[in-house]
């Protein structure tokens, strides 16, 4: 059975509790034990942290201090993975560097009003192996990412292939990303949800 942390909180808009919830009661349906947390000093519970297979954080905005920071980097170094969605990964820490090395980009901006856009998949990686092109009507984030990133879903922003879906590597921890998912209906998209799912399975150890 593996294990899997959540952690919730920062700014409310993106309904951290209710958006990890839903995948907790995935995740405890496929037999896994989900921890769920609504505090950063989760990550200085090092017992728990060997015990993790899976971090799955949604928490937008907010600081983590240096002693949280290096707690969650020492468990996804050691293998745990690491793993969200939109602002809860993307625009967490927006302090701190050394947070955006795990994750391989950061939220830069996104349009006042929501768009209705394309997700086209790019390879054949297993968190989108056989996913159609799906269209989703929320915010478009545009972000920065580490050139050593595998990106496997993009949007089409002014003629640029932006990422989307990517996942990458922290020490010997796997992790992932989707930008889409500012409100629970982008994660009811039944392709985004699906490659959500995915992306747990895959960063888990």
């Amino acid at each position: 059975m593996s294990v899997v942390v959540m952690v919730r909180g920062g700014w409310e808009g993106h309904s951290p509790v209710a958006a990890t919830d839903r995948y907790a009661g995935q995740l405890r349906d496929r037999g896994h034990e989900v921890v769920t947390s609504e505090t950063l000093d989760t990550y200085l519970d090092a017992d728990l942290l060997r015990r993790a297979d899976l971090i799955v954080q949604c928490w937008t905005m907010g600081t983590i201090t240096a002693e949280q920071l290096a707690g969650l980097a020492a468990a996804v170094r050691a293998g745990t993975g690491f793993a969200g969605w939109h602002g809860g990964m993307i625009d967490a820490f927006r302090a701190s560097p050394d947070y955006q090395r795990m994750t391989g980009g950061q939220f830069v901006h996104h349009p006042p009003q929501f768009l209705t856009y394309d997700v086209t998949p790019v390879s054949e990686h297993p968190v989108v192996a056989g996913t159609g092109r799906f269209t989703v009507h929320t915010e478009l984030y545009t972000v920065h990412v580490d050139p050593s990133i595998e990106v496997h879903a993009v949007t089409d922003v002014d003629g640029v292939a932006m990422p989307v879906v990517w996942t990458t590597r922290f020490g010997a921890g796997r992790v992932f990303v989707t930008t889409v998912g500012h409100e629970l209906k982008d994660l009811e998209v039944p392709e985004h949800d699906q490659i959500i799912m995915r992306g747990l399975t895959w960063a888990t150890r």
